[in-house]
């Protein structure tokens, strides 16, 4: 492919490195800027895409980062809080933005985004790797495959090493609801973007959040309820930052059941027939493939992304920022249910 995207990044973490590596294996990418907030750790990120034939620039500064012409796009994974901020002067410099999940702490900031980049004729996207993986999109088309729905069970719980922290009194930034944090951010929309891509927005949405020592959510309970096409039925969230589980997922109707292991980096998709009895389980058919190698557990979505700047797909913008607004509609109602309010929101 002879025109590629010059990309430069805000954010330094290793799901930035991921997205990078990934994006750049795209061949639809190149790394040409690091934004940090000192020079020193934006040159230890860069150093590992420098070459002689890419030259990486460095920022310190976000107004030199936007004001740079040859950089056309941005991808933002700052701390959740400043995920609008960014966004926006990314975006009012005329650059494509590629924002990480979870986009913005509100619907608010999230149509000030995208009304914005429809005035500038930019393309905005969440980046939600799990719901382009080749295994997810085999699970959304085996659906007609369990008949009527009945139910699903959605798990997503990681053991966080900082809950440590937690425990001895600290209150590092993913449990701080200062900088936007949470299970439900952090873990939770995983699971709502999972569930909203494979049935549609839900009528209602209930939280019973797990509360820790830092006013913050560690996890919880959610239940999406869904009342339309003749469907009623329930989608049992589960997830946590403060225990680990191997729990599946499952999807459940007359016919039978849809399981995949996890949420992200799906190994497989398999089909439980409950009336061909193999064992006590019933028949078990293999839908899906093998999973990406995970050292490119983010190609899939990079790959969209990179079709969408590259051909001003606007189409597919508006596609993706439905979903995006469906999720943060239960996400942020829910929050507020609970009173587990951004600093945005106590004004």
């Amino acid at each position: 492919m002879s025109q590629k995207i010059p990309f430069a990044i805000i954010g330094t973490s290793w799901i930035t490195h991921d997205y990078v590596k990934c994006a750049q294996a795209t061949s639809k990418f190149s790394l040409r800027g690091v934004y940090s907030r000192t020079l020193d750790s934006a040159k230890d990120f860069a150093s590992r895409y420098q070459s002689s034939t890419n030259d990486v620039a460095l920022f310190d500064s976000l107004d030199k980062l936007a004001a740079d012409p040859s950089i056309s796009t941005v991808y933002i994974a700052s701390p959740n809080s400043l995920h609008y901020t960014h966004a926006h002067a990314m975006l009012s410099a005329g650059k494509h933005v590629i924002l990480e999940k979870p986009s913005t702490c509100t619907s608010a900031e999230l149509t000030s985004l995208f009304t914005l980049a429809y005035a500038q004729n930019l393309i905005l996207v969440e980046a939600w790797r799990h719901v382009h993986e080749t295994n997810f999109l085999a699970l959304k088309a085996a659906l007609p495959n369990v008949g009527r729905l009945l139910g699903a069970n959605v798990n997503f719980c990681q053991f966080s090493s900082r809950y440590d922290r937690v425990l001895a009194g600290e209150t590092p930034n993913v449990f701080n609801l200062d900088f936007g944090a949470g299970a439900l951010t952090d873990l939770g929309c995983y699971c709502v973007a999972f569930a909203v891509e494979l049935f549609g927005s839900p009528v209602s949405a209930q939280y019973f959040p797990v509360r820790i020592a830092t006013g913050a959510d560690g996890g919880g309970t959610l239940l999406m309820h869904y009342e339309e096409e003749g469907r009623t039925f329930t989608v049992t969230i589960v997830f946590s930052k403060m225990f680990f589980s191997t729990a599946p997922c499952e999807v459940f109707g007359e016919r039978g059941t849809l399981v995949v292991p996890t949420v992200t980096d799906i190994e497989r998709v398999e089909f439980v027939d409950p009336r061909v009895r193999v064992g006590e389980q019933g028949r078990v058919t293999q839908l899906g493939g093998e999973k990406v190698p995970f050292e490119y557990n983010l190609r899939e979505e990079a790959e969209v992304h990179g079709s969408m700047i590259l051909e001003r797909d606007v189409e597919a913008m508006r596609r993706w920022e439905g979903h995006s607004r469906s999720v943060l509609k239960v996400t942020e109602g829910v929050r507020r249910d609970n009173g587990l309010l951004f600093p945005v929101e106590r004004k």
